[in-house]
């Protein structure tokens, strides 16, 4: 003898749209916590504080420190001025809207600097910045 339940059946659904709501929202984390996890790849130098700094690192980018005896160098490794250009030269053919960042010690002569800026500038580069540390005082 078949019984019969007074409660109509329904098939099973699998709700999709909670799923897909779940899965943005990994994916957006997971995009935050990555572009927040960037290295900066220069030589460490003593870099004068700015209250108007904001830190903006990006993995393509040309990174150029000058230290405090006037030393050039491009991506931990030192390099001469001749080779520095050549190499700027390179990169610059490559893709011409890469950005350069120029970090210099506390204790860099000013005209090392200008020398840095000037190798950048005649290479072609446009988007030049001198990377300082943040004022971290209210």
């Amino acid at each position: 003898m078949k019984l019969h339940s007074p409660i109509a059946a329904r098939r099973t659904r699998l709700e999709i749209i909670p799923l897909i709501d779940v899965m943005f929202f990994l994916l957006a984390s997971f995009m935050m916590v990555s572009l927040t996890m960037s290295k900066q790849q220069t030589v460490g130098v003593n870099l004068p504080v700015a209250s108007s700094s904001t830190a903006n690192f990006k993995p393509d980018m040309i990174n150029l420190a000058v230290n405090a005896k006037g030393d050039l160098f491009l991506n931990k490794e030192a390099v001469s001025l001749p080779a520095l250009e050549k190499e700027l030269a390179r990169r610059f053919a490559l893709d011409a809207q890469t950005p350069v960042y120029i970090s210099g010690d506390r204790e860099t002569r000013h005209g090392d600097m200008v020398l840095a800026l000037d190798t950048v500038r005649r290479a072609g580069f446009s988007k030049v910045a001198f990377q300082v540390q943040p004022n971290t005082a209210p």
